[in-house]
């Protein structure tokens, strides 16, 4: 490995669910701002809901995302009136009723809520949105709490896909990220949601994790693969302790170097694309016969706060405790803390927090990562045009590219830029090219691999 390309796996940048990133959204002074927008939504163009429950009932020291500890149902409970809160008001603002193509449940855990909570909350969205032909209603479960009941509960509200996480089946892993989850749990969840008509599978796997190793990521890729999941997200393991304080559980010591993720990361690419997944972009891997292989086929795949998907919704509404929305006029955040959250949308009022509104310029280089992030290749001459612009607006990129290319991390066609295998890895790194807000200094990001 030289010495220029371990720099560039060590290099932090963003993840690239967005653009602008998180990061850069202010603070919105003005609430009333976002009911403005959702009054200028076109009734006639589907709608996504995100909804975010941030409760687990144990600490994961590798978890990223907002959630609180709570072994008391009482706060949950508490919060699933949030919820139902904000969607009415929502409900409220927008100019008529829409249909729904997307429903996804994060947090968290969110199968964390009652069966009752639960189905309420999905009651109160079917009463007020019309499903599209085939959407997809899908949630995040811990196997290690979703029992039969509870999973038969979720397919009666109209669950059809669930994701669950598995990070890797080690023991020793699982000791030193604190969650020992073993195969047989796993696999239990699973043939309950096909037991109930849930077809729609997907695993969280993870490389770069404490004490772990090829051989690990190797054979928890094959368990996997033995409970035929449709869709594989292979996430690495981002240590960010100065935004995560659990995080600092987990030893620097223990962590494998670059070299080692980079070696973890491509075996288990190679085991499951041996095994017959199709690769999509960045990380994720799905069967060839599953929507998002076809769309990545299509060129119709896109990218968002939920990773790689086939919702071609422009409008993604998000719901609850630090939940961000995408409308066409640009970004919105939830307050983070639950309680805020909770006073603002209990007192009729939206818990919007922070923002960006995306100009000509931020939709065009959004429109030039997203294709780079999910197919490899991007024509900028075409996208340039797409927005009325000059070709030659993106040269000074062609020109911080070359480097790229004679590492043969990208090839350069004129204005057609394509990542290359080699550098598929790095693709987050070739998209920062492109991001002009990247260097004013706001936000720390995770390594590229």
């Amino acid at each position: 490995m030289t010495v220029s390309l371990a720099n560039r796996l060590e290099a932090a940048v963003p993840r690239y669910t967005s653009y602008p990133t998180a990061p850069h959204f202010s603070a919105f002074l003005d609430k009333e701002i976002y009911g403005a927008w959702l009054q200028e939504l076109d009734p006639s163009v589907p709608v996504s809901l995100y909804l975010h429950v941030p409760f687990c009932r144990s600490m994961c020291w590798y978890c990223g995302c907002h959630t609180k500890i709570s072994q008391k149902y009482e706060p949950i409970a508490g919060y699933a009136s949030a919820l139902r809160a904000e969607i009415r008001l929502l409900v409220k603002a927008l100019p008529a009723r829409f249909k729904v193509s997307h429903v996804h449940w994060g947090g968290g855990t969110p199968s964390i809520l009652s069966s009752d909570d639960f189905a309420s909350v999905m009651e109160l969205i079917g009463s007020h949105f019309d499903y599209t032909e085939g959407a997809e209603r899908a949630i995040e479960i811990d196997p290690r709490t979703a029992d039969a009941p509870k999973i038969a509960a979720l397919a009666t509200a109209g669950i059809n896909r669930a994701s669950l996480g598995v990070q890797d089946f080690n023991p020793c892993v699982q000791e030193a990220i604190n969650r020992v989850q073993s195969f047989e749990v796993t696999r239990d969840a699973v043939e309950a949601l096909r037991a109930n008509g849930i077809e729609g599978i997907n695993f969280d796997l993870m490389y770069g994790l404490p004490h772990q190793t090829v051989d690990h990521v190797k054979e928890t890729v094959r368990l996997s693969h033995s409970l035929s999941p449709d869709r594989v997200a292979l996430f690495g393991y981002a240590h960010v302790p100065w935004m995560k304080t659990h995080m600092k559980m987990i030893r620097d010591e223990d962590l494998p170097g670059t070299a080692e993720r980079v070696a973890q990361a491509e075996a288990a690419a190679a085991e499951l694309s041996r095994l017959g997944y199709v690769q999509i972009g960045l990380d994720h891997f799905a069967k060839p016969d599953d929507d998002m292989a076809m769309a990545l086929k299509e060129g119709t795949l896109q990218r968002n706060f939920q990773g790689y998907t086939t919702d071609d919704a422009e409008t993604l509404l998000g719901i609850g405790a630090s939940s961000i929305g995408r409308l066409p006029q640009g970004y919105v955040q939830n307050a983070v803390g639950i309680h805020d959250y909770e006073r603002s949308v209990l007192n009729n009022g939206f818990a919007t927090a922070k923002g960006v509104a995306v100009t000509t310029d931020d939709r065009m280089r959004r429109m030039v990562i997203e294709r780079l992030m999910c197919d490899l290749v991007v024509d900028l001459a075409e996208i340039a045009g797409t927005f009325g612009q000059k070709t030659e607006i993106f040269d000074p990129e062609l020109e911080a590219l070359q480097e790229f290319r004679d590492e043969g991390l990208v090839t350069l066609e004129g204005k057609k830029v394509t990542v290359t295998e080699t550098g598929r890895h790095l693709v987050r790194t070739v998209c920062a090219v492109f991001d002009a807000y990247l260097g004013n200094g706001k936000g720390r990001h995770s390594r590229a691999v």
